[in-house]
């Protein structure tokens, strides 16, 4: 039996990335002829049309679809085993790395594991970008080399995982708020108007049911999307945050916090990447720095 030819894989997985015979082409230096004889010998091995036209445009079958991850990983792999190994120099080390956390986690642990890359890594940059749902798709793809958050179902089931630190949620509110005098109690908590954090998991939800064990509910005068602008606000007006305490502590320096009068247990701020960065010394380098800063 004929062995198949491998060179179609990497001829596959930029057909399934670009979605475009001519933007393959262009990547592979090909010309658009080649790329799509080249797709013709792809479906005769496949016995899948891969691509089929709607409109102007290709759109992936199912069996593309369903492809497309497992030859990313394939050709990834192999162009791993091929590269020549570099000695890992981090005086030397020219790299920038996508960072995808909240607002609150890059201001609060951002300075220190920027003085740490200066000191060991003066080449390396960081770039922050903001966590608005928890969609691992971002690592699968390699936008984003890692990211910072709390375990959910939503992460992909290859998607690795390590723990940085041990959270809680607290009340916030501005120097002089009339509940920072006195004793906490869970009716003049939730009797106090909040900004309520309206994204989806345990920055709202683990406090409502606490509440609502006791018969109490919140009265949301304002709702947001992150622990950021909720801050901001409570520190400007009679409003309460409700916050996660270390995530968000350079934000709420300067107004007075509390501890919630609620049993509510304390939770696992994270590390994710994904498994093909696994054995990159430079990206273990940062994931031990980052685990460092947060320690």
């Amino acid at each position: 039996m004929a062995l198949p030819d491998l060179n179609l894989l990497v001829t596959l997985n930029v057909l399934l990335t670009e979605g475009s015979v001519v933007a393959a082409a262009r990547r592979l230096q090909l010309s658009p002829s080649a790329m799509s004889r080249a797709l013709a010998r792809l479906r005769r091995a496949t016995g899948d049309p891969l691509l089929v036209r709607a409109g102007r445009v290709l759109v992936p079958t199912p069996r593309a679809l369903a492809l497309r991850e497992r030859v990313r990983g394939v050709v990834e792999e192999a162009e791993a085993v091929l590269r020549p190994a570099l000695r890992f120099e981090l005086a030397t080390l020219e790299r920038s790395f996508t960072i995808r956390c909240t607002e609150g986690f890059a201001e609060s642990f951002g300075p220190a594991l920027l003085r740490r890359i200066a000191a060991q890594a003066p080449g390396v940059r960081l770039c922050f970008v903001p966590k608005l749902d928890k969609d691992s798709t971002p690592l699968r793809e390699g936008t984003v080399d890692l990211e910072t958050g709390v375990t959910s179902k939503e992460m992909g089931p290859e998607i690795r995982t390590q723990g940085l630190f041990l959270d809680r949620l607290v009340g916030v509110v501005r120097k002089g708020h009339p509940l920072a005098r006195g004793r906490m109690t869970a009716q003049r908590y939730a009797a106090a108007a909040h900004v309520l954090v309206a994204r989806r998991g345990l920055e709202t939800g683990a406090v409502d049911r606490a509440l609502a064990q006791a018969g109490l509910a919140r009265h949301g005068a304002v709702s947001v999307g992150g622990f950021a602008t909720a801050i901001r606000l409570a520190a400007e007006s009679d409003l309460v945050a409700t916050v996660a305490e270390k995530h968000t502590r350079s934000l709420w320096r300067g107004m007075q916090r509390f501890a919630l009068p609620l049993a509510l247990p304390p939770f696992t701020v994270s590390l994710f990447w994904h498994p093909r960065l696994e054995a990159d010394p430079a990206h273990r380098w940062l994931r031990s720095l980052l685990r460092a800063v947060c320690r």
